[in-house]
């Protein structure tokens, strides 16, 4: 197995494998001229690494953006940052939200669920009528809530109060949920519309650069082909003896 190549990085003068960087035709125009503004000994050909790469291309996009949108927020700073360390962004929101979930939030969500389910209006349901039936008809005159049933009212009433808060405190983590699956998919948004922008300036640079290769080629064979007419033509102009 042959020795890896390496090349200087015109940039930061390290000398670093040819699989850790890239030559400047490679490079999409628009990105090349900011490095130009930004280093002016860049010349748009030469060997350049991808952690210096990265880190223009970071600032390139930064200022983009900023023209673009005015002032970056801290979502917007991350994706910028992302594009640098080339990291995923996607992730499963819902895991990370529940692992810093203390023991009173998640008692609270599993109150909550089963306070909205058909299990509990079943269950509260019976307990209801078999509270009814036995004040009305099998304790008659000795019941402990007779008719109206005040000691029912009381309770439903402790439970209604108990109830809405827990509700609404675990509506307010279902919010918080939401909104942080939110920015999460924005941030995945907006990454995936810079690297489609980037793929699409560079293969555009590729393209107008392998037209101008053929260009030349042809070029090249259109003279080779008026070179071989010319000598034709003399080659027949000669007198035989």
């Amino acid at each position: 197995m042959g020795k890896p190549e390496t090349a200087q990085c015109l940039i930061c003068g390290q000398t670093k494998s040819t699989r850790n960087g890239t030559i400047g035709e490679v490079v999409r125009p628009s990105l090349s001229e900011f490095i130009h503004k930004k280093a002016p000994q860049w010349d748009g050909k030469s060997f350049i690494c991808f952690d210096d790469l990265g880190k223009f291309r970071r600032d390139y996009v930064k200022e983009v953006l900023q023209e673009e949108i005015g002032e970056l927020s801290a979502l917007d700073n991350e994706v910028v940052e992302s594009l640098q360390q080339h990291e995923i962004l996607s992730s499963d929101i819902s895991k990370q939200f529940e692992k810093k979930l203390t023991f009173g939030e998640r008692l609270s969500d599993t109150i909550a669920a089963f306070g909205g389910s058909w299990t509990f209006i079943i269950v509260f349901s019976l307990i209801l009528l078999i509270w009814i039936g036995v004040n009305s008809f099998i304790l008659a005159n000795q019941a402990f809530d007779p008719y109206p049933y005040i000691l029912m009212n009381l309770v439903l009433s402790a439970l209604a109060a108990l109830q809405a808060p827990v509700i609404m405190m675990s509506q307010n983590r279902s919010e918080a949920r939401d909104r942080l699956r939110g920015e999460n998919d924005y941030k995945i948004n907006l990454k995936a519309e810079l690297e489609i922008r980037h793929l699409h300036e560079k293969i555009d640079h590729l393209l107008r650069k392998q037209y101008n290769r053929l260009f030349e080629i042809q070029q090249i064979q259109i003279e080779l082909l008026e070179e071989l007419g010319q000598k034709r033509r003399g080659a027949q102009s000669v007198p035989t003896l």
